[in-house]
């Protein structure tokens, strides 16, 4: 059953020069059967050039909760920031 199967997060580019993005997950059996449900979910319309799978359990986030001390660092290094640099106009999508 479909139910027994693991989650995989589902991640499409729309286009050549994108980066990929999450739109939502599937149920499978193996990743290439996970690749094959959301090709036929999430780009039944064309919508993508490139798509990615994960197993919902092997992806490990921050804690919301402790942003602060985790982020904290970035915060003293401005120069991190883009906003220190002039981007030229013939890069797209930044």
């Amino acid at each position: 059953m479909s139910r027994d199967w693991p989650l995989w997060e589902v991640f499409v580019r729309p286009r050549g020069g994108l980066e990929h993005r999450h739109v939502g997950s599937v149920h499978a059996p193996d990743a290439e059967m996970a690749v094959r449900h959301a090709r036929d979910t999430y780009t039944r319309r064309m919508e993508g050039v490139s798509l990615w799978v994960v197993r919902s359990n092997d992806i490990t986030a921050s804690d919301p909760d402790r942003s602060a001390e985790m982020f904290e660092p970035a915060e003293s290094k401005i120069y991190r920031h883009p906003t220190f640099y002039d981007l030229p106009d013939a890069v797209k999508h930044m």
